[in-house]
């Protein structure tokens, strides 16, 4: 994991459970979608900004934190 990458989560992983999401941009954003219709998440704010993958080129990523 990069240095960038970690500058670019909002908060520090710690002990905290993560969820990782890696894919195109369009199915990461309907993955994060689903999981908030069927109330996993209470706000899509709750996932880190999609940022593109470090270690899969052409694919974006996010962590929701739980």
């Amino acid at each position: 994991m990069s240095t960038e990458f970690n500058e670019r989560l909002p908060e520090s992983l710690g002990h905290q459970a993560q969820i990782w999401i890696v894919g195109t941009q369009e199915q990461v954003n309907h993955i994060i979608s689903e999981m908030y219709v069927r109330q996993m998440i209470t706000d899509r704010s709750q996932f880190s900004p999609m940022v593109p993958a470090p270690f899969a080129q052409g694919k974006f990523m996010s962590v929701l934190l739980r």
